[in-house]
């Protein structure tokens, strides 16, 4: 890689609004805010609302859509062709 032109790269603590869970890993996004950690480190705080701990998809509370019955009703109303 080219020296100079890329983003820092550091351990970023992100906390999960909807939920309160945090996980440190490693980004190039930066910020103001700063925690510290559990090891006693203080790193930059960069908080997200949606993450695989509140996100539907990923806790199981996903709704499945009907889209055979929405199909069906629409036949229903505009006829198939």
């Amino acid at each position: 890689m080219k020296p100079g032109i890329h983003p820092a790269y550091g351990p970023v603590v992100f906390r999960d609004t909807a939920s309160g869970v945090a996980f440190l890993t490693r980004s190039t996004m930066t910020s103001d805010k700063t925690v510290e950690w559990e090891d006693g480190a203080t790193y930059p705080l960069v908080e997200v609302e949606t993450s695989s701990a509140s996100h539907p998809f990923y806790t199981g509370t996903a709704r499945v859509l009907d889209t055979a019955g929405r199909v069906e009703r629409f036949e229903r109303r505009y006829g198939a062709r």
